[in-house]
């Protein structure tokens, strides 16, 4: 298990500023944020440079499920980009999510889930010739409209029968949408590809109100094998925006710290 940071969080400060702040904090990675214009194996390069990996890519805001033909191609596209550039990269996991923002359904519920289902069928297989594995993650109603929950996450990967698509569940939005967090981890079990964490507020972990005792007791009982990222952003409006003012550069590097220090003390995270 290796604990990282998405690099989103900082804004759009350069990446070799990230990485000398995230390797100072201890960490071991990042999930990059996909760019694809940028040189996936600089980026790569100038992570190792300061001994971390790529351990996932965040997906640019794009629409999969959209009706609109020309939007949902474009947003087909980009993924099989996104694919390409994580090979270079060497991130062997791309996250996928639905439009951060659209909360409702242009056409129908059910004729938007099937256009996902359609894509991130083609983006898997994609990933599969790469040795990729795509984790769907799972944002709040707040945020998309789509798939919330870990029952929604289930039948999501039950319907797209591939093998290389699991869930990305995320301490934050899980605290929205799920009546017992660790419950809900053992119920998703080997099908977790990916672990986000923050605490109930998005801020460090142990400023919410989020039992992290009660999860990492819940990843050790389904011998969760993978990463977890902290994706802590700093206080004040517009959740979309994380550079809020001059400090918040600073108040989320604290909260990584805050947030690895807690982890730590949460108990033996030794898996075997």
């Amino acid at each position: 298990m290796k604990f990282g940071a998405c690099t989103w969080i900082f804004g759009d400060e350069p990446l070799p500023a990230i990485a000398r702040r995230v390797a100072a904090i201890g960490l071991d990675g990042v999930e990059l944020f996909g760019d694809v214009s940028q040189d996936a194996r600089a980026a790569r390069q100038i992570l190792a440079d300061h001994n971390l990996a790529v351990l996932s890519l965040t997906p640019a805001n794009v629409d999969l499920c959209h009706p609109d033909a020309q939007v949902h191609r474009a947003a087909r596209d980009y993924y099989f980009r996104l694919i390409d550039f994580a090979a270079e990269a060497g991130a062997p996991l791309v996250s996928c999510h639905g439009m951060v923002g659209r909360v409702r359904a242009v056409s129908s519920y059910r004729a938007e889930w099937d256009l996902m289902i359609a894509a991130v069928r083609e983006i898997a297989r994609r990933a599969a010739e790469r040795d990729l594995r795509v984790a769907i993650e799972l944002l709040n109603r707040y945020e998309a409209h789509l798939l919330n929950t870990v029952d929604d996450g289930q039948r999501f990967v039950r319907e797209t029968g591939v093998d290389n698509v699991g869930l990305l569940l995320d301490a934050y939005h899980m605290n929205i949408e799920e009546a017992h967090l660790p419950r809900a981890i053992e119920h998703v079990g080997r099908a977790l590809f990916l672990f986000h964490a923050a605490d109930s507020n998005r801020q460090a972990i142990g400023r919410g109100h989020t039992d992290f005792r009660a999860i990492v007791d819940a990843l050790r009982a389904i011998d969760y094998r993978g990463d977890i990222v902290f994706e802590c952003v700093a206080p004040g409006p517009d959740p979309f925006t994380p550079i809020k003012d001059s400090s918040a550069r600073e108040q989320v590097e604290m909260f990584l710290r805050e947030s690895l220090a807690q982890l730590n003390e949460c108990k033996r995270l030794q898996w075997a």
